[in-house]
């Protein structure tokens, strides 16, 4: 998952249906079916109404036979004697069943009940686009291009079958809770295997997304479907569609004779590009148009090769709109913004903010110079000058903390002066340093503070005051720092500006000395001493409410959750005595720690609104977008952060695995040996460029990126050796992994590196699995959870426990997990029980309990679970699809909690079980056995060979 910082869109909600529509004439409107109706004997149980229209009626309902949600479509029953309704209704059904893609909605079954004829398919927990749009008006571009780029993939899979939608509109294109889009509503679709529904002559359609074709009765194609595109694009952009009547004929007329008004002409903000692809969906001649789908993806990604516009782009323009203070820093790439309290999680939607007023300006503080001879100043005053300065959104102030990881000899002795802070400022593209002296003058105390261009040296503003005694410094402090943080063109309100003031002056001094001294240590991983370094801030005073979020921080790095979540609600007690800034962070953390990844993310988004060039928050944002794995959007926040500060090799390293995680291996690889080149002594660009080449199923060219990491020794040298016995787990090389891996957790454990070597064990338990040892495979999950019971490990061990019929065990391990706070956890506690199902034979006790931990997680090895249980139960169409999603994704199989250990060894049987699926459906499985057998079958070793080279015809 890369690395978070700490303290450094949204779900759709489905709209409520009418009570009632107007029939259609001469028909009954069909009465509602109340909760709780079965339907099919008894399988479906109606939950809820989720529409209503002329032709029947959908609903909510629960699928008691195999447990999960669906939606039932029911059509009037006077409809159902019409020959021309029925092969609408099974039209959609036949057309939609021969698509098998993500953002295609998936069609079950038809049924009949109490002569009622009804379609099961997904249940999409999410609302319609136009519900969207009328809520929100115009959506954002970077949005828009992602709706319909989604659009697009569904569009090119089903034009690959031949069939054409023909009524492509925003009400029927769903979003689920995770931002994807789904297509449906194939029920007057057209397919080249199938003759038209339709007369020459005859209209299909709703009016306000027709095609000129279309509204003419002329023959349509696919090309159809491309101009609907450009109408919803439209509409996202413009907040309304382009060809607007009084009635339905002129309405046709108009599009038929007319060319659209350009977006641009509309909204000077439409993007020039977007506009572009707009019109050119929205010709009237089809021949002028995109000849198909492929065509417009290709002018999307060549736009936006990235998969998502307006990350770099975004940048680039804030950039461009410099101030006069950044235009003289030309030679300096002097954005940036760490958190107050940047990385000290061990591992650890919302629409990206609109550009600000000021260009953005990057700061670091160098250490005062204290003449007192009072240390209780040392450090202190450095934080509240970071965080008088931070009141502006414009401005972002390097984490002193992450100095000592650069490794730059200008840091002697722990002393950062202003020359070594010079040095620094200019190695990491950073724009302003900041300098600062504190005297005796008499019974005060005499302040100056010096803003200071990185790279000339230039003086750009001098403050001073005077504290008439020693509980009036901080006060002081934020006064100058204020006085500068204007001088660097700051406009804040001067209440506003008072009332940061106001809030940092009223810590004490002592406090804020415990709370810089708890930092450091922190920063170092000294967490013991950190957590002891923040109580005694606030015993100085009991209402600091960041220390007590440092408590929190420290207690979660010590595996203490409890006390973790108990200090940091403690720090929400005293979010009052934070600045904004601070309390947007806070807030972030806490739902960081409680394990709610979509408020985490609402939370960051919300810090970005205020404080656009916070790229801690960016960072940390993609970070809780990755828990929702949604690596799409992961991968543009961690974008604004590498373009923020491009030298900060974390952002770089997180950008490299992000794009991996989502299935983006050349992006991966590419900005992973970009790295490499950037720092060529770190082990970053060898650990990211492995996990990309195992994406490509590069495993020679893998395994000697592996034994280059290994050269650098102690802890790289440990994670190679993870990676190499994870290759060889993935060809099958099973002898080679139990080598590798014992011996590795061997030298783990002589260095006291427990984490490490209980995922070694925990790995090896799963290589014995692999090759049908059982007892290795018992004491090596036993060796994993005694080295170190962390919620990872006690996982992997309960599914070895699982599988080889250790219930006791795995059914404890499970209890555990299942009782914690957590979802995560307690989806990991699901699974060992889908697991001690499938086992037991008890197939569809193992559909639920995956199907649970599902809907609490989203996970690769979940779906992997799931699909292995549907296979079990002989339902090899819903294992099909749950096979093909893993395939799909991929990249996830590289790290199953994407935290950076390997675990492609995991990935392979994904084809085996495939292949036994699709025979299972009676077509198309000796592919999958052939993939399997060409990935494992070099070494022999494994017991599935065999049979997958019989059934591969081999």
């Amino acid at each position: 998952m890369g690395e978070m910082e700490t303290l450094g869109g949204a779900n759709v909600k489905a709209s409520r249906a009418p009570s009632s529509m107007p029939a259609m004439a001469g028909v009954t409107p069909i009465p509602l079916m109340e909760r709780g109706t079965l339907l099919a004997g008894g399988r479906y149980e109606i939950l809820a109404i989720l529409g209503q229209g002329a032709m029947g009626a959908v609903y909510k309902a629960k699928d008691l036979e195999l447990d999960r949600w669906v939606a039932i479509k029911v059509i009037q029953p006077e409809l159902s004697n019409s020959k021309a309704i029925l092969k609408r209704f099974k039209q959609e059904l036949i057309l939609a069943r021969q698509i098998t893609h993500r953002n295609v909605v998936r069609i079950f079954d038809i049924g009949e009940t109490d002569g009622m004829k009804f379609i099961t398919m997904e249940y999409v927990d999410g609302g319609d686009l136009k519900t969207v749009i009328l809520e929100r008006g115009k959506i954002p571009p970077e949005e828009a291009f992602d709706i319909v780029r989604q659009i697009c993939h569904a569009l090119g899979a089903a034009h690959a079958e031949g069939v054409v939608h023909r009524d492509l509109k925003p009400q029927n294109i769903m979003f689920d809770s995770t931002g994807r889009v789904v297509v449906m509503d194939f029920g007057i679709a057209h397919s080249k295997d199938a003759p038209s529904m339709t007369m020459t002559g005859a209209l299909m359609g709703t009016p306000e997304y027709m095609s000129p074709e279309q509204a003419k009765g002329d023959k349509t194609d696919h090309r159809a479907d491309i101009f609907a595109v450009g109408i919803i694009f439209y509409e996202l952009l413009i907040g309304r569609v382009p060809f607007q009547a009084r009635t339905v004929v002129e309405t046709m007329y108009k599009r038929t004779t007319e060319r659209a008004v350009p977006p641009v002409d509309l909204d000077r903000s439409v993007p020039i590009h977007a506009n572009r692809i707009v019109m050119k969906c929205l010709e009237t001649d089809p021949a002028n148009r995109y000849q198909d789908v492929k065509e417009l993806l290709k002018d999307l990604d060549e736009i936006d090769p990235n998969k998502k516009i307006s990350v770099m782009d975004r940048a680039k323009r804030i950039i461009t709109r410099r101030s006069r203070l950044v235009a003289s820093l030309a030679a300096v790439a002097a954005i940036v913004l760490i958190a107050v309290i940047a990385g000290f999680f061990i591992r650890g939607r919302f629409r990206p903010a609109t550009e600000t007023a000021h260009a953005p300006l990057t700061v670091l503080v160098a250490d005062f110079n204290n003449h007192t001879g009072d240390s209780v100043f040392d450090g202190a005053l450095e934080r509240v000058v970071k965080l008088a300065l931070e009141s502006a959104g414009f401005i972002t102030v390097y984490e002193r903390t992450q100095i000592p990881a650069l490794g730059l000899p200008a840091v002697a002795a722990g002393k950062l002066d202003e020359a070594a802070a010079r040095q620094i400022a200019v190695s990491q593209g950073l724009g302003v340093v900041l300098s600062g002296s504190l005297d005796r003058k008499g019974d005060g105390y005499s302040l100056s503070l010096k803003a200071a261009h990185a790279v000339t040296g230039d003086t750009i503003g001098i403050a001073e005051d005077i504290a008439s005694k020693k509980d009036q410094v901080v006060f002081a402090t934020t006064k100058v720092a204020s006085a500068i943080r204007k001088a660097l063109g700051d406009d804040t309100s001067e209440s506003a500006s008072r009332f940061a003031m106001e809030t940092l002056s009223a810590t004490s001094l002592e406090a804020v000395h415990e709370y810089a001294t708890a930092m450091d240590f922190l920063s170092n991983g000294k967490y013991g001493d950190a957590l002891k370094g923040f109580e005694k801030a606030v015993e100085f005073d009991e209402q600091f409410g960041l220390a007590y979020a440092g408590m929190a921080i420290a207690s979660r790095n010590q595996g203490q959750q409890a006390e973790s979540e108990k200090h940091i609600k403690v720090a929400l007690n005293h979010i009052s005595r934070m600045t904004d800034r601070e309390r947007l962070r806070t807030r972030g953390v806490y739902y960081s720690i409680l394990g709610n990844p979509q408020k985490c993310v609402e939370e960051y988004g919300a810090l970005i609104t205020s404080f656009p060039s916070d790229v801690a928050a960016h960072n940390n944002l993609a970070f809780c977008y990755t828990q929702l794995r949604d690596m799409t959007k992961a991968l543009e926040q961690v974008r604004h952060a590498a373009a923020i500060l491009p030298k900060r090799l974390i952002y770089r390293w997180n950008v490299s695995l992000y794009a991996s995680y989502g299935n983006d291996f050349t992006t991966g690889e590419r900005e992973a040996r970009s790295l490499q080149e950037a720092a060529p002594d770190s082990p970053l660009g060898l650990s990211a460029l492995a996990f990309a080449q195992m994406g490509q199923g590069q495993v020679a060219q893998a395994t000697g990126t592996y034994q280059k990491l290994e050269t650098m020794g102690g802890q790289n040298a440990s994670d190679a050796r993870a990676g190499l016995a994870d290759l060889a787990m993935y060809e099958g090389r099973y002898s080679d992994a139990v080598r590798i891996l014992e011996q590795g957790a061997t030298v783990d454990l002589a260095n006291k590196e427990m984490d490490r070597a209980a995922r070694k064990f925990a790995s090896l338990a799963y290589t014995n699995l692999l090759r049908g040892q059982k007892a290795p495979a018992i004491a090596a999950a036993e060796k994993a959870i005694q080295s170190r019971a962390s919620y990872k490990t006690r996982f992997l061990a309960g599914m070895v426990f699982a599988a080889n019929g250790e219930t006791a065990r795995a059914r404890k391990l499970a209890g555990e997990l299942s009782s914690e706070l957590l979802s995560e956890r307690q989806a990991y506690g699901r699974m060992i029980e889908g697991e001690i199902s499938l086992a037991s034979g008890d197939y569809r006790a193992a559909i639920k309990s995956f199907t649970d931990a599902n809907n609490l997680v989203n996970t690769w090895i979940g779906h992997f679970g799931l699909g292995r249980a549907y296979l079990a139960e002989k339902l090899f169409t819903e294992a099909d699809s749950e096979f093909d999603l893993c395939i799909k994704r991929r990249g996830e199989a590289l790290a199953l909690f994407l935290d950076e250990s390997p675990t492609s060894g995991y990935f392979p049987q994904v084809y085996y079980f495939q292949g036994a699926g699709r025979e299972g459906l009676g077509a198309g499985f000796a592919e999958s056995y052939r993939t399997y057998v060409s990935i494992r079958g070099k070494s022999g070793e494994d017991p599935l060979l065999a049979d997958a080279r019989k059934r591969a015809g081999q």
